[in-house]
């Protein structure tokens, strides 16, 4: 210890130097000693470490490659490929009720629940369902039409029990979604000439491709024509979803007139025999006037080139901006008078209830529902199956 005995002395004589009284000499001392053993002690265990663990990196980075390259792994990874590609895909029907889960939820969810043990219907009753299909977005016009349905039913006694009242609704809502519901009939004229409106974000480009992409498979020759020349990249977008498609897209530079674009796509398509062409236009906001005015002009550039173009103006809505979208609907169809809906985000909201409004108070048929991001889930919409879907248990 004599070692010792002397660091510490010599440790002292530097406090003492450093101006530390003589009775806290030894005491700074050690403490200093055990500072020091202490940060030694630390920095080791922390050396240690470092170098556990480069071992283990080396030695998964030199497993990796042998697994990779095992014939054993390969064809595990191929009998899995296959057996994912031999499951049954899901139903349409299928698709369609996962895509509806929060509506349902939200609607139907909260319609059973007021049902649920009820054996007496009463205006009360009316009433609460009356409120449920308010705040699932079916908007105040379109929930009176239904309740003064159904009490017209409960007054003729055709409303005796929940279940009578739960088919009912499925009835009423059905009845609303056809008065206009029809396919789109893209062999009315050749070509047939499709504008897609609607504000930024809903989801307009995407749609062009999709609809693109299954006209295509249907043996369609389609023409896309870039007429959004406004947002930055757009027409890039277009023509990467034209790649996809296997479709030619007629563009011109940004900032360039859509009047313009319009006019080129008309001719191309005419030229070139194409069976669809297929507009895409800027994100108008629904508020400005000038850019509205300028959409009536592409109609009529459209109309020249193609006598009764376009045959369809086809408003894109995003599902999940409710009561907003009807907004845009109705303001779109009094600039430009359209033709039908396509309501993208439908699997995303718990705002599907915005179908039935839409339909019932612009008498506007909702032509596809997008229920999911996949290219096939833009779908044709089926009154029917959206309401048995929605209604599933």
């Amino acid at each position: 210890m004599e070692w010792f005995d002397k660091f510490i002395f010599e440790l002292s004589r530097l406090l003492a130097t450093a101006g530390v009284p003589k009775e806290y000499q030894l005491l700074g001392a050690l403490s200093l000693l055990y500072l020091a053993v202490t940060l030694v002690v630390v920095i080791v265990l922390l050396v240690v470490f470092a170098r556990l663990r480069k071992p283990g990196k080396k030695k998964l980075a030199a497993v990796e490659p042998e697994v990779a390259a095992s014939p054993e792994a390969e064809a595990e990874a191929e009998a899995e490929a296959e057996a994912e590609a031999e499951a049954e895909p899901l139903s349409l029907f299928e698709r369609l009720r996962r895509g509806l889960a929060k509506t349902q939820s939200t609607l139907v969810g909260r319609v059973d629940s007021l049902l649920r043990g009820r054996t007496v219907i009463d205006e009360e009753l009316i009433e609460e369902l009356e409120e449920i299909l308010i705040t699932a977005d079916l908007g105040m016009q379109t929930t009176q039409r239904l309740i003064g349905s159904l009490e017209k039913r409960r007054a003729a006694g055709a409303l005796e029990n929940a279940d009578q009242v739960r088919q009912a609704l499925m009835e009423e809502l059905e009845a609303l979604l056809q008065i206009e519901s029809k396919p789109l009939d893209v062999d009315s004229a050749t070509p047939f000439v499709i504008v897609v409106v609607g504000v930024n974000g809903v989801g307009k480009t995407t749609t062009i491709g999709k609809l693109a992409s299954q006209f295509v498979r249907e043996g369609k020759k389609v023409l896309l024509g870039a007429g959004d020349t406004f947002r930055a990249a757009a027409a890039e977008q277009l023509q990467i979803w034209g790649q996809r498609a296997g479709v030619e897209v007629i563009r011109h530079a940004e900032g360039a007139d859509p009047g313009a674009v319009a006019f080129d796509a008309a001719k191309a398509a005419v030229a070139r025999k194409a069976d669809i062409l297929i507009l895409d236009t800027a994100g108008r906001l629904h508020t400005k006037v000038n850019l509205m005015e300028e959409l009536k002009k592409v109609h009529r550039v459209l109309d020249r080139e193609i006598p009764g173009a376009p045959h369809e103006t086809l408003l894109v809505l995003d599902a999940t901006t409710g009561q907003n979208a009807l907004t845009q609907a109705k303001l779109f169809n009094e600039a430009v008078a359209l033709n039908g809906i396509a309501l993208t985000k439908l699997d995303g909201t718990a705002k599907g209830g915005i179908v039935v409004a839409i339909a019932a108070e612009l008498k506007l048929p909702v032509r596809y529902v997008g229920i999911g991001e996949g290219i096939d889930d833009l779908r044709p919409f089926d009154a029917q199956m959206f309401v048995s879907a929605l209604f599933e248990s």
